[in-house]
């Protein structure tokens, strides 16, 4: 439904609830939540784009920086420490809910240019990178900046944003599968029935005026940034109890 209705993946309730209720461990949780977004995004792409709500051009052009900030961003989980990029996330969402929250006009981006080309890879490269890091859909992060940076009308951001969403979950898919951290088969029921909402969602999105979808989001925003501030409180394992 979150996927349908906001454009994002929904990787922020399938996670938590696959490790709480399937028991995986953080990694293969994270590895199967995004196998399982590819068919949730994929019938939210298909409402969106019957809707006409999808801006390819853009896509594109995002998806390009997405994919390889995906890429960066498990390389730099190694060097740069995840609490410090986790309040460096929840500032930026906080703002962002905080902008949103306020009138926006939404009267459809302006003609393509190099910089903004250059601007929308660098949005993508930003939002892959932040996934890899933190295992955040990029809906959170494509979708107000294409509201709030690029005047977008929030269905055809969110159309968007399932666009990109597809490539990417099905790069990650494939490298999670080389490495042993996707289960297909809870992935495939997962994502079976989130495509069902996803549909019921998406048309839901295009019926919804921005000033409400605006601050939708924004609460959606806000409940992102709470549940990243308390994982900054998930106490570390002791030494003596793995002591042998």
């Amino acid at each position: 439904m979150l996927g349908g209705l906001f454009g994002v993946g929904g990787g922020i309730i399938i996670v938590p609830a696959l490790i709480s209720v399937a028991k995986m461990d953080r990694r293969l949780a994270s590895g199967t939540s995004l196998a399982a977004t590819l068919p949730i995004a994929t019938a939210g792409l298909i409402t969106y784009q019957s809707k006409g709500n999808v801006d390819w051009a853009i896509a594109l052009l995002i998806a390009i920086g997405s994919i390889s900030g995906a890429i960066a961003g498990t390389h730099l989980l190694r060097v740069i420490p995840k609490n410090v990029l986790t309040i460096v996330f929840v500032i930026t969402v906080v703002v962002t809910a905080i902008r949103l929250g306020f009138a926006i006009e939404a009267n459809g981006r302006e003609d393509l240019t190099f910089g903004l080309a250059v601007l929308l890879v660098f949005i993508g490269f930003l939002t892959g990178t932040l996934a890899g890091l933190l295992g955040i859909g990029g809906g959170i992060i494509m979708v107000p900046a294409m509201v709030v940076i690029l005047g977008m009308v929030p269905v055809v951001a969110k159309g968007t944003s399932v666009a990109v969403i597809v490539p990417t979950s099905i790069m990650g898919t494939i490298r999670n599968r080389k490495f042993a951290n996707v289960d297909l088969r809870v992935a495939a029921v997962v994502g079976c029935f989130g495509a069902a909402s996803a549909v019921a969602g998406g048309l839901i999105a295009d019926g919804m005026s921005d000033r409400v979808s605006n601050v939708m989001f924004a609460v959606l925003l806000s409940t992102v940034a709470v549940t990243q501030l308390l994982t900054l409180r998930t106490p570390k394992p002791s030494t003596a109890s793995t002591a042998g």
